[in-house]
């Protein structure tokens, strides 16, 4: 699995400042796709070594690791999601996934947050009520959707 670039952001997930790395070589193909170079088998190995590197780095400045596709090799995702989790302690972890349905493979624990849902221009982004997209907040076995934290207007 390759990134190809990162950001620190501030509006991907509610009340978290997010490291949030673009995977490349995405299958999904939507039709409106933002970052179409994503489609492309292009980046840096995403790996154990590169996550060090990248949190000894932003750990100080960041409360979540956040996945921007990764939709190709999504037990990769769930595994390198693990392995923040594990060690660096107080990092939550988020998966921004254009699958229609979340991954039903990844494991309880694995993720605090899972957006799923290409992005439709008919429908709007995560900040409108027509969205067609869904951002979850993921506790135990239960999936709470807070979407509409996003909504101009709230609930």
């Amino acid at each position: 699995m390759k990134y190809v670039n990162y950001s620190v952001v501030f509006q991907e997930i509610p009340d978290e400042v997010s490291l949030a790395i673009n995977i490349s070589n995405c299958p999904n193909n939507c039709v409106e796709c933002h970052s179409a170079y994503l489609k492309d088998n292009i980046g840096l190995l995403l790996d154990k070594t590169a996550i060090d590197k990248l949190m000894n780095k932003y750990k100080k400045d960041v409360t979540c690791f956040c996945f921007m596709g990764g939709d190709a090799e999504p037990d990769m995702v769930c595994e390198l999601s693990k392995y923040i989790k594990d060690n660096f302690e107080g990092i939550k972890t988020a998966w921004y996934s254009g699958k229609e349905e979340i991954y039903d493979k990844y494991k309880n624990g694995t993720f605090d947050y899972i957006k799923v849902g290409p992005y439709l221009k008919g429908f709007g982004p995560l900040n409108e009520k027509t969205t067609n997209q869904r951002l979850y907040k993921i506790n135990g076995d239960a999936k709470e959707d807070i979407t509409y934290k996003f909504w101009k207007h709230g609930k």
